[in-house]
């Protein structure tokens, strides 16, 4: 992974048979960043995507092996319990261009990933929510 900062934006790239999110993770960690929003293309060639099931309150994961292409991955950075929380969903299409998409969990970069972040003043921390099953973002005390 390499990046430059210019201004309150990192743009970043991943590189073959690197983890995003670990690596964002770590990144986001070493450079103080606790709220932003990213914007990614590329390729990946391991992608782990998660639905979330509203009437049971948990997580459907599903894995994909082989080439594809990150069509678009977008998402939040912010904190919970005073650590990094990543909010990520992407769209991946196949070698016959069919899409899947969903909450990602895990990300396995193929060839390359570009990221643009926009980094924000301030930090919006999350809670866990009983009422919905997911951790949200909570203002105020």
């Amino acid at each position: 992974m390499e990046y430059r900062k210019f201004g309150n934006k990192y743009v970043i790239r991943f590189d073959k048979g690197e983890e995003v999110l670990d690596k964002l993770t770590t990144f986001c960690k070493e450079q103080g960043i606790k709220l932003g929003t990213v914007s990614a293309i590329g390729a990946a060639n391991e992608i782990k995507l998660g639905l979330f099931n509203t009437t049971e309150k948990n997580y459907h994961a599903t894995t994909l092996k082989g080439d594809y292409e990150i069509t678009s991955l977008s998402g939040t950075v912010s904190t919970m319990n005073q650590e990094v929380y990543l909010h990520l969903h992407i769209t991946v299409s196949d070698h016959e261009l069919h899409v899947y998409g969903g909450h990602l969990n895990s990300l396995v970069i193929s060839a390359t990933c570009e990221m643009v972040m926009d980094v924000m003043d301030g930090e919006v921390d999350r809670a866990f929510s009983d009422e919905i099953g997911l951790n949200l973002f909570k203002f105020g005390s």
